[in-house]
């Protein structure tokens, strides 16, 4: 017998061996004809690209190595299917109740993991608070803060067992405190949002409310203000099916019951400006209050008001004007303005990066409203801006 029959040989002793080589030889072979991808919708993030070697040194080989390392974990062959496969694995035959950072609980939901506020949100939260009490002072009596409480706030009795959540309450109390102690008004919708916990109000499987959830806290905005709200018995409700959530992209279980977004047919415009270097609004594009083609992709949630736009402004068909200061939560409660407002300028400091006085001195609202998760409250790095004067 030859060497290389030996060898051969020998090798079919160590079967599992021979099988898991031909598997990663036949992955390295795929990885290789398969063209890399610069973004993964459903975890909706950037994916790393092949890094290129800049320095011959130690700490340059090693920076090439660190981001070739990530590349290759971003690019694998069938990456959606391998974290599926893991998602699969820890929750079926583990019994895991949490899984990438979402709490896995009763009813189908899932929650976001958060036992206490980090660091950052540490110095954020004061900052912000600090802006609005600020932007209350400078405006008073116009000023409406609507901090939506996360969904585990509202169905503590899903969440797994022992799970140490955030104590959000006492951050909310805190806040409705110094809210009306700066002059504005607190629109706390903790009480409403639980007394219609048995409806549809939260995605199970993303962050925002649903759309019955703000109208829920739409309506008691209205209340507050002595608004006659709108109606959706005289609107066509439309829906879209097979909606999967933030929550899901990072826990990807494979038994997750998808959601369904609604939403009302509505005429109204919207116009989503540039802005100059003063924040003033400029040259814009008007299109309707959804993008329908997002319901055709992953993050169908960004079909309200063309995601989240620095500067928009929408035509509605009521009196006076309102400005929406706001997070995502915003984008399927401010079409229900429209039956009260005649103008709902809409600003997300993700995108506008300017304080706010020139332009409420431009359009003299007769209200502001600050409208926020508390989650996005207590980490928003831009909010600040709300507070800046001039």
């Amino acid at each position: 017998m030859d060497k290389h029959s030996k060898k051969s040989s020998s090798l079919l002793h160590y079967p599992v061996l021979v099988v898991f080589s031909l598997f990663f030889l036949g992955l390295f072979a795929l990885d290789l004809i398969t063209p890399d991808r610069a973004y993964s919708e459903m975890e909706n993030t950037t994916l790393s690209q092949r890094p290129a070697l800049t320095q011959l040194s130690a700490k340059g080989l090693n920076s090439y190595f660190t981001a070739y390392t990530k590349y290759v974990k971003d690019q694998v062959f069938g990456r959606d299917e391998w974290i599926s496969l893991q998602s699969v694995v820890e929750t079926t035959l583990l019994q895991k109740e949490q899984n990438g950072g979402i709490l896995l609980g009763k009813e189908h939901m899932m929650f976001p993991r958060t036992f206490s506020l980090l660091d950052s949100e540490n110095r954020t939260l004061p900052k912000n608070t600090a802006a609005v009490e600020a932007l209350c002072q400078r405006h008073p009596g116009k000023v409406d803060v609507l901090l939506a409480p996360a969904a585990s706030v509202i169905y503590p009795e899903n969440v797994p067992a022992n799970a140490p959540l955030l104590d959000e309450d006492a951050y909310l109390d805190q806040l409705s405190a110094a809210v009306q102690a700066a002059g504005g008004r607190f629109v706390d919708v903790r009480q409403t949002l639980a007394e219609h916990k048995d409806e549809y109000i939260y995605y199970r499987t993303d962050h925002h409310w649903t759309s019955l959830g703000a109208y829920y806290a739409y309506r008691q905005l209205c209340g507050t203000l002595g608004l006659i709200p709108f109606d959706p018995a005289a609107h066509t409700a439309l829906t879209a099916e097979n909606f999967y959530g933030t929550h899901y992209s990072k826990a990807r279980t494979w038994n997750a019951v998808p959601d369904t977004i609604t939403y009302y047919d509505l005429p109204n415009s919207l116009t989503i400006y540039n802005v100059t270097a003063a924040g003033q609004p400029a040259d814009g594009q008007t299109t309707g209050l959804y993008d329908t083609d997002k319901l055709n992709v992953y993050d169908k949630y960004a079909m309200f008001l063309h995601g989240n736009n620095g500067l928009s402004r929408i035509e509605g068909d009521g009196t006076g004007r309102i400005l929406v200061i706001k997070d995502s939560y915003a984008n399927c409660f401010a079409p229900y303005l429209t039956a009260n407002y005649a103008q709902i300028d809409v600003v997300d400091f993700r995108n506008y990066n300017y304080g706010l006085d020139q332009l409420i001195a431009d359009n003299d609202y007769d209200q502001i409203l600050v409208l926020y998760s508390f989650d996005s409250f207590k980490s928003d790095p831009y909010l600040y801006r709300a507070g800046v004067a001039g």
